[in-house]
């Protein structure tokens, strides 16, 4: 599901609205109450879904409501009825080829809709119908692979689900249709007979896959002659829509997604996550662990830095306010003709009948009962990251601010490398077997949520201290942090996590296994999401976070944030939880 050209606050909640009704309609039809968008994807749990056919992706800026519900009760009708292992083995290595592979796949359990919901298989040809319009406009079927393409993708689905082809090109595809025939014919045919059998449709698929993509790929891919090279407006159009040829699971943007795995320790651990001490841990003032002077001078330089990149802060506030106010009570508006009776004004209908402005009615302004919390991974691979870091969370809290949105920074590390105190105390009680977290961990508190941004200004400047990087243990921060808000009144609590990978402590690892402290993140996360008190977002630093986090947004840091940034960290909050 696509959110289109536009990146405001109303244009991300109006996608998030969608994808809440997708979802549920997705749910409900594949039998699967795991599944949700997060970052226009559709997820099991945190586990990204491939995106499957072209034809299931309509955006905003170009589709009505009801391709959106063709396309969920497309994807539903995918994961209730085709074996993903199965399509898996199956499927050619070819680009090409696999993209028409995919997409017969996808045509098969269309033709499954079942036949008491008709508004179901009319949610599925109109989708597929507006996908084969929009593909013929963005003039994709005016080269010769396209035209292929685009015919077989026509002929295979009006033989398999026995609708007609698109008739706005039915004349277009003619002799292309006629071409193909005679080598497709024996697939074809065994298409439909075999489509309640997966397996045995998916060799006549093959076949048709491998015939088309041959001959795709021995075609000139020039336009026709008819076209000018100069319609600026047709190629933008081809740009943005996306052909896919590439179905790969593979981030949007080109970020690697973050290693995890199951942790037999923890897994076998009859009493769950262990702490071997807690003596050494520590929760710290950040500010008070840098010199003044030093601190001054960190904060001039990062002042220097955000006056730089020209940031307009004041929208911020503004979109951020819209997006996390709520509608509050703020007085009544008197002598109205509607409404609740003022009975100030009963004297008044007495002294003069013909009057009717005698109700009030309730004046609302927006109110943003929100808090938000920012918890930075202080692990050593961030501190080539953290200046960037430090601008993009010292101009989110002072837009929180103007916006009345309550705010606090916050961070975690480790107060020494493989182990420290812990680790000694560990080895003088003779190396007892799997004692869980072996490390002092040290919490740190840059912004507190009492602290407006001017007082907390200094404070935030200690992110440049080099020195408190060492290593992460992410999954007992994010419960520190949500306790820390838990304590609050406010009734919306948003928790973005800033981090650069997986969790890391040497010394716990070694006593434990490679993957204890990521999968005690994985189900900290999932229980604190079970409990609904807190809404959790992972930023990642050049990072996908979406193993860890449900809603998660990759960053690329490796220059200071821009405007832009500052927008997909907005699209990534919009559907924030309530309490």
């Amino acid at each position: 599901m696509g959110a289109g050209t536009g990146n405001t606050p109303s244009r991300a909640r109006q996608q998030q609205r969608v994808e809440a009704l997708c979802a549920a309609s997705i749910r409900a039809i594949a039998g699967d109450a795991e599944l949700h968008f997060s970052g226009q994807r559709l997820h099991r749990g945190a586990q990204r879904l491939p995106r499957f056919a072209p034809h299931l992706h309509p955006t905003l800026d170009d589709d009505d409501l009801r391709s959106f519900r063709g396309a969920a009760d497309g994807l539903a009708l995918r994961l209730a009825h085709s074996d993903a292992a199965l399509h898996a083995q199956r499927s050619p290595a070819d680009a090409g080829q696999r993209l028409i592979f995919d997409l017969l796949e996808q045509i098969r359990v269309e033709s499954l809709a079942p036949p008491q919901m008709p508004g179901l298989r009319h949610n599925l040809r109109h989708r597929f119908e507006q996908w084969s319009i929009a593909y013929h406009h963005a003039g994709l079927n005016e080269s010769a692979r396209g035209i292929v393409l685009y015919a077989m993708a026509q002929m295979c689905r009006s033989r398999v689900t026995g609708d007609p082809v698109v008739e706005l090109t039915e004349e277009l595809i003619e002799t292309t249709r006629g071409m193909l025939s005679p080598r497709l014919g024996p697939d074809l045919v065994a298409l439909r007979r075999q489509r309640h059998d997966q397996a045995a449709y998916a060799v006549h698929a093959l076949n048709i896959a491998q015939r088309v993509g041959a001959l795709m790929a021995s075609r000139d891919d020039e336009r026709g002659p008819d076209r000018s090279d100069d319609l600026a407006e047709g190629a933008a159009r081809r740009s943005h829509f996306n052909l896919m040829l590439d179905l790969e699971d593979s981030d949007d943007q080109g970020f690697a997604k973050a290693p995890t795995g199951d942790s037999a320790v923890l897994g076998a651990s009859a009493d769950g996550y262990r702490v071997f001490t807690r003596a050494h841990d520590r929760e710290l003032d950040a500010a008070a662990l840098v010199r003044p002077a030093l601190l001054a001078e960190y904060r001039e330089r990062l002042d220097r830095q955000i006056n730089a990149q020209g940031i307009n802060v004041p929208r911020l506030a503004r979109d951020l306010k819209a997006l996390l106010s709520t509608p509050a009570q703020d007085g009544w508006d008197g002598a109205q003709e509607e409404g609740l009776i003022d009975g100030s004004r009963l004297a008044q209908l007495v002294s003069t009948p013909a009057e009717r402005r005698l109700f009030r009615i309730d004046r609302e302004q927006p109110a943003a009962d929100c808090l938000m919390s920012f918890l930075i991974d202080c692990s050593g691979s961030m501190k080539q990251h953290i200046e960037a870091v430090a601008i993009l969370v010292d101009v989110f809290v002072r837009a929180l601010e103007r916006a009345g949105v309550s705010s606090e920074v916050l961070g975690y590390t480790t107060g020494a490398w493989n182990g420290g105190r812990a680790m000694r105390d560990w080895q003088r009680a003779g190396r007892p077997r799997h004692p869980g977290r072996l490390n002092e961990i040290n919490h740190l508190v840059f912004k507190s949520a009492d602290v407006s941004w001017r007082q907390a200004r200094p404070g935030i400047a200690a992110l440049l201290k080099a020195d408190l990087f060492r290593e992460g243990i992410d999954g007992e921060a994010v419960e520190w942090a949500c306790a820390r808000m838990d304590r609050r009144s406010e009734t919306r609590r948003l928790l973005l996590v800033v981090s650069d990978g997986s969790p890391m402590d040497s010394a716990t690892n070694l006593a434990n296994d490679a993957h204890y402290l990521d999968h005690h993140l994985r189900d900290v996360v999932r229980r604190e999401e079970q409990r609904g008190q807190v809404a959790i977002c992972g930023i990642g630093v050049g990072l996908d976070l979406s193993p860890y986090y449900r809603r998660s947004q990759a960053l690329d840091l490796s220059a200071p944030p821009s405007n832009r940034m500052f927008y997909e960290v907005l699209s990534m909050i919009a559907g924030g939880g309530r309490r």
